[in-house]
């Protein structure tokens, strides 16, 4: 083979080096865009919660939902009907958990992970085609008989502290300050109420609507620290405050900022 053929059979392969380069950077770029995109679309979907939650709230004497119960288990019942079919209101599901765990035959998803959405359940009360959704709400906020650490309105001080509805595995949270996250990245269902809601579905972190109808993203570790109801102790043994540490955390946490 000439010298030529070789110089020229090496400018080749380098120009092939650069284009693959290119298509590498071009694909990441693509994809944080798309990521970034999906974020806001959630973060959308939430603010449009917010005047679902405040115009109800309005017209029930400045209060949320009963629920079933002494618990206010089952509170998608409360909604009104217009808002539970999970074909046509987009805005129950984050774009990054689309598809229900059952689907409309009842079959279960063979693989559960966090970018499932929950459902669909289907009878009475839970609309035409049932529901299902990829947001939980933190049901310390439901005006239930008996439960005197409940919020019950979103007219109260710290408001913007408050979650009221974020990125879930569940319809329904009631977390407790003691429970313990997720021990692994991509469980599904696993352990405790905050593990429903602590899932690494925005690079860290979930987003959430705030009982002051405001949104934004929550970082993981954040969760903890939140005022999920009147005696919830924010500086509890999962928190910097409470003696938490990098290193106690599960191991796909520990990188996530601390709180």
């Amino acid at each position: 083979m000439s010298v030529k053929a070789i110089s020229t059979k090496r400018d080749i392969l380098v120009l092939l080096a650069c284009v693959a380069l290119l298509l590498m950077n071009i694909g990441a770029i693509g994809s944080s865009s798309r990521r970034r995109a999906k974020e806001a679309v959630c973060l959308a979907n939430l603010r449009q919660w917010g005047t679902v939650f405040a115009m109800d709230a309005e017209q029930n004497d400045g209060y949320f939902y009963g629920g079933e119960g002494s618990t206010g288990f089952w509170w998608i019942k409360d909604l009104k009907d217009r808002y539970k079919d999970w074909k046509n209101v987009k805005i129950w599901f984050c774009p990054e958990a689309t598809k229900p765990i059952i689907d409309e035959h009842g079959v279960p998803t063979p693989t559960l992970n966090i970018f499932n959405a929950w459902g669909i359940y289907t009878g009475e009360g839970l609309g035409a085609n049932g529901i299902s959704g990829s947001y939980g709400l933190n049901a310390y906020v439901l005006n239930t008989p008996g439960a005197e650490n409940n919020w019950r309105t979103p007219d109260v001080q710290g408001a913007e502290k408050i979650p009221l509805f974020l990125d879930a595995l569940r319809f329904d949270l009631w977390p407790k300050d003691t429970d313990q996250p997720p021990a692994y990245e991509f469980a599904a269902w696993s352990g405790s109420h905050m593990a429903r809601c602590c899932i690494n579905r925005h690079n860290g972190a979930v987003n959430a609507l705030f009982m002051d109808f405001s949104v934004r993203k929550v970082g993981l570790k954040e969760l903890w620290t939140l005022k999920w109801h009147r005696a919830f102790n924010t500086n509890g043994p999962w928190t910097k405050a409470g003696g938490m540490r990098p290193n106690d955390w599960p191991a796909w946490m520990r990188s996530f900022k601390d709180y």
